[in-house]
């Protein structure tokens, strides 16, 4: 999955500012790299609910760079953001060991309080046994 965040830095990387007098000379790199790898970390990990990790991402690294800059920025992010949800689409489980290094879990908890250990269907993030927690959710977002 880092390669999605690598690829982003990469492109973006000679337009970034300088930064201000008196900062580390990589201060501003070293941020927008982190900033990269923690939108794709939690879009690997917990995509059910991270509703826009392209504005996320570009929200927080847009102060890196000059005002020029801004609309390469937000189309190189929500291309790269794209390209990883749909490799996330097509390989949920792989996406998420990439980046944990352990299975991925069904987002259920047992009946004493712990957390369902069996893994879950890739297109709702829950288990067989706790389908019908999905059918609910559905129903309150249409209510809403």
């Amino acid at each position: 999955m880092y390669q999605f965040s690598r690829a982003i830095y990469r492109e973006l990387a000679p337009e970034i500012l300088e930064p201000p007098r008196g900062a580390p000379a990589t201060s501003n790199q070293t941020a927008v790299l982190r900033a990269c790898e923690d939108v794709i970390t939690r879009l690997a990990t917990d995509r059910h609910y991270f509703a826009r990790p392209a504005r996320t991402l570009f929200c927080d690294i847009r102060s890196y760079f000059p005002m020029w800059a801004q609309g390469h920025v937000h189309n190189v992010v929500t291309t790269y953001v794209t390209y990883a949800q749909q490799f996330l689409i097509a390989n949920p489980h792989e996406g998420y060991t990439s980046v944990s290094g352990a299975p991925p879990q069904c987002r259920a908890t047992t009946r004493k309080g712990s957390a369902c250990q069996r893994t879950p269907l890739p297109h709702n993030g829950y288990c067989p046994s706790h389908q019908h927690l999905a059918d609910t959710e559905d129903r309150e977002l249409v209510a809403a």
